[in-house]
């Protein structure tokens, strides 16, 4: 199961104004990446991992959104509840694509009305479009989702899986990059039936390993074990800045406004933090960690100065920086437990106040005063 244009569904379903349009998301500077974008702007040429200078002169019209990965991960979190509360097994490989063992569900219900009747309860109670391709086989299925895209689903039945697969390019085959494609098509291989023809020894002599790994996926033999998901031990997030800066203020208004929105993530999926790391990339790459153990939490106020701490002993060099980031990990479930010293009433209800706006309207929707320069980022 994938969700369909993940980022960018996620960003509609906040803002209606950009159904129907082009969409990128992954920055607002010329050196960001793609990291997704719509089927608007794929008809542009636009593609994840594009740089954004080169998919603004393909797209110029485009609407570039840096997004929230705090969003992103609570609409994941909520389709991950959706799968797993239903299917006997499941495994988690991304924010956005789950694989589902099915094994005996046919002798009770039938696995193609089972998994339609998920896709759609998926997308009644999150309004995200997803697809998904039903096999016997785990790589198969994978493939299968690719071409039931957009919002669809597709099965292919036991015995048809070379089949099916045999008219595709052999860039569908998981594995096979703009680089193996260009070698493939250098030895004429550029059909799944061409590959499905060839020997398997002469694909290992030209690629070793992964050269078996591709001819077994190529004739629905490689079929990989259900992974059961588990949680994460951490979360992060950092932000790229388009011209290197040396501003301290700018810098540490940004981290308090990170910390904010991990801090909300890490009490929304009731979980606390026992560690804090903040990161450094100066102008000439040089990276630098420091991060030291906590008491449990999920307070902004208690896990801000501890980041505050850690920048102020790693911004030493008085260079220009690139890049900073923050990583919340040691995480375990529970909830905030109230300091009887220097919490009060009225805090914790600020924090139950703040947390319900941004459930409502997004994490980025209120945040400290002292945080709100951080905007000037677009963070």
């Amino acid at each position: 199961m994938d969700l369909d244009t993940f980022f960018v569904s996620v960003e509609r379903l906040q803002d209606g104004r950009l159904n129907g349009k082009p969409v990128i998301l992954g920055g607002t500077s010329d050196r960001g990446v793609v990291a997704s974008c719509s089927y608007e702007a794929r008809a542009y040429g636009v593609h994840s991992g594009m740089p954004i200078k080169m998919a603004r002169r393909l797209c110029p019209d485009g609407t570039y959104i840096r997004g929230n990965m705090a969003d992103y991960s609570k609409y994941s979190d909520m389709v991950s509840e959706i799968i797993m509360e239903r299917a006997p097994l499941v495994e988690k490989a991304s924010i956005d694509e789950f694989y589902a063992d099915l094994t005996g569900i046919d002798r009770y219900f039938g696995v193609w009305q089972f998994a339609g009747e998920l896709r759609q309860r998926i997308i009644r109670e999150t309004g995200l479009p997803i697809s998904f391709g039903l096999s016997s086989n785990k790589i198969v299925s994978k493939i299968a989702t690719g071409e039931a895209k957009p919002n669809n689903q597709l099965q292919i039945d036991q015995g048809t899986e070379r089949p099916f697969l045999a008219p595709l390019s052999v860039k569908k085959i998981p594995g096979v990059g703009a680089k193996t494609f260009r070698l493939l098509s250098t030895m004429g291989i550029r059909r799944v039936h061409t590959l499905q023809q060839m020997p398997q020894e002469m694909m290992y002599s030209a690629f070793g390993k992964s050269g078996r790994t591709i001819w077994q996926r190529a004739n629905a033999l490689d079929d990989p074990p259900v992974i059961p998901y588990s949680e994460r031990k951490s979360i992060s997030t950092e932000h790229t800045f388009s011209t290197d800066t040396m501003d301290v203020r700018g810098l540490k208004t940004l981290l308090q406004r990170m910390v904010e929105k991990l801090a909300y993530s890490l009490r929304s999926k009731e979980k606390l933090t026992g560690n804090v790391a903040v990161k450094i990339r100066y102008s000439d790459f040089q990276t630098y960690t420091k991060q030291k153990k906590i008491p449990y939490t999920s307070a902004d106020h208690i896990i801000i100065p501890a980041v505050m701490t850690l920048f102020d002993q790693l911004f030493q060099r008085r260079v220009r920086v690139r890049l900073v980031g923050v990583r919340l990990s040691n995480l375990t479930h529970g909830h905030y437990q109230i300091d009887l010293f220097e919490d009060t009433e009225k805090r914790i209800a600020l924090y139950k106040t703040m947390d319900r706006l941004r459930d409502k309207f997004g994490s980025s929707i209120i945040g400290r005063a002292s945080a709100m320069g951080a905007q000037t980022y677009r963070y």
